[in-house]
């Protein structure tokens, strides 16, 4: 699969109304430490940016003896804090399940955004660059999963794989694929729908 047929991909995620981008890879491998230096590269390009990222495990945004965390334990859901500055929504599933990234987008107010990224969902179908360190171990996710556009390593991968490699020690080049590969084909993609 070419990275028009995986971008043409997106058109699965029903409920994307912007272009979503994946970051996939094994634990360790350095997803978020790259998205805190492509976001601020992309935002100096004038993109307003959302993230998605899926937690493997229960985990609390609340801390106990505050009260809306004791609303919440009491049996409020969805719980909503504001202020100011920020504004966070709560709901505990009746039963817990995977989350599926499509459904995931219903919730989120995407009419400010211009680009999606998302951290994790690896087995899920939209567009994904992988994350990969060989000093690590692990075997490439690509080509088993044809949703991967690019690759970004911290070593030369041989034999060189049919899809982009990127240096994952340089998030300027990262960055410059997304800008000037990914978000067009993208675009083209959402338009068509």
């Amino acid at each position: 699969m070419n990275s028009l047929e995986a971008l043409a991909a997106m058109s699965a995620m029903t409920h994307a109304k912007v272009p979503l981008l994946g970051f996939a890879a094994l634990s360790g491998t350095g997803k978020t430490t790259l998205l805190k230096q492509l976001i601020p590269l992309l935002k100096d390009q004038g993109l307003r940016i959302g993230l998605i990222k899926h937690a493997h495990h229960a985990f609390e945004v609340d801390t106990p003896g505050k009260d809306s965390f004791e609303l919440r334990q009491a049996g409020a859901s969805p719980v909503m804090l504001c202020s100011s500055r920020r504004r966070v929504i709560m709901t505990d599933h009746a039963v817990p399940r995977d989350p599926s990234l499509n459904e995931e987008l219903l919730h989120l107010n995407q009419g400010e955004l211009d680009v999606l990224l998302v951290e994790g969902f690896k087995h899920e179908v939209f567009p994904k660059l992988e994350l990969h360190r060989p000093s690590l171990g692990h075997p490439l996710l690509y080509p088993e999963d044809a949703q991967i556009i690019g690759i970004a390593s911290d070593a030369e991968l041989l034999p060189a794989p049919l899809i982009p490699c990127l240096n994952l020690n340089q998030p300027q080049t990262v960055a410059d694929f997304i800008l000037q590969v990914f978000l067009p084909g993208a675009r083209r993609v959402l338009d068509l729908r």
